[in-house]
């Protein structure tokens, strides 16, 4: 190839600006990649690798390369290198998303199709954020059990006494704001819960160059807090401004023709959302999270002790990294 060889390893755009990681995201969440074949993903993993070895295929084009870097970045696992099952890939937001969004938004009005939604959608919630964990950090059966059924509790809970509340006090429009308060709700405990691991024990952090040089649980802390925030804004304006469009033109003579196609309606409205929000809420913070050393030597002296043996021989940096997540 007679044009400048790609660093493999790097991102095309520049993940410390807001702009370049929501490049990088629409582009790494691209939902037309969740319908590539598994024998056509591993083809792509393995022409990465071989192209950063120099082995690749003689008159192999930069394009391909790219594709095939899409390809791997959207369906392998950052840490492990593992394929991902299809449905927990952040590719999959876009289309599971929608789904599952525009039926919580179309089917509020009694409590069981409200129960029912929100089970489903922290059932697809525990299966994405097992999915996009940090894999250093492995999670038991038991605390993924618990993860799920204290989020699909809070969910229905929050749901329930919003519905019974606002049923009484609130206007019809409030009723339908009832899906985004449980999925809010359900997002401050399905998370942490689900990494818990992370908090109790830690989670390693390196510096620059990858180096890995102590645990940190305030960066578990850090990056999880961060996740929370992320989907919580990645659902809200569809979740938000959707239903007063709704309300509205469920009012007009034509809307009320076709009933049926309410929910389609609905589902399309949430993907155009989704399709923009995605890259947004995953840009919001950098995903190679940083934190001070000085921080650790001020709250965690243990682990700062650590990162004072594994540095003996040079100067400690002044900010540690760590992957947040998704």
């Amino acid at each position: 190839m007679g044009e400048e060889r790609l660093d493999i390893d790097k991102p095309l755009w520049d993940l410390t600006t807001f702009a370049g990681r929501w490049k990088y995201f629409a582009w790494m969440s691209d939902f037309r990649t969740c319908i590539v074949p598994e024998s056509e993903l591993l083809e792509a993993k393995n022409l990465c690798e071989n192209y950063k070895l120099g082995k690749e295929p003689a008159g192999t084009t930069r394009e391909q390369i790219i594709y095939a870097k899409k390809l791997y970045e959207s369906a392998f696992h950052p840490d492990t290198g593992d394929l991902q099952n299809v449905f927990g890939r952040m590719s999959f937001q876009v289309p599971g998303g929608m789904a599952i969004t525009g039926a919580m938004l179309q089917f509020y009005r009694t409590t069981t199709a409200v129960v029912f939604w929100q089970w489903v959608n922290q059932s697809f919630n525990a299966f994405v954020n097992y999915t996009n964990r940090n894999a250093n950090s492995p999670t038991s059966v038991s605390q993924l059990g618990m993860a799920y059924m204290s989020a699909t509790s809070a969910a229905m809970i929050t749901a329930i006494g919003c519905k019974a509340y606002w049923a009484k006090r609130a206007s019809p429009l409030m009723a339908r704001y009832v899906p985004f308060a449980a999925v809010a709700a359900a997002n401050c405990v399905n998370i942490p819960l689900m990494r818990e691991n992370e908090i109790t024990s830690g989670i390693e952090i390196s510096d620059e160059n990858g180096n890995k040089l102590t645990k940190s649980k305030l960066a578990a802390i850090k990056g999880i807090s961060q996740v929370v925030v992320s989907r919580i804004v990645m659902c809200a304006p569809g979740m938000l401004i959707l239903p007063p469009i709704m309300e509205r033109l469920e009012k007009y003579a034509w809307m009320q023709k076709i009933k049926p196609m309410h929910a389609p309606i609905q589902v399309l409205l949430v993907g155009c959302f989704l399709t923009f929000m995605v890259p947004t809420a995953c840009a919001l913070f950098p995903q190679n999270c940083s934190i001070k050393s000085s921080t650790l030597e001020r709250w965690e002296p243990e682990n700062y002790e650590i990162l004072k043996n594994n540095c003996k021989d040079k100067e400690i940096p002044t900010y540690l990294y760590f992957n947040k997540g998704l």
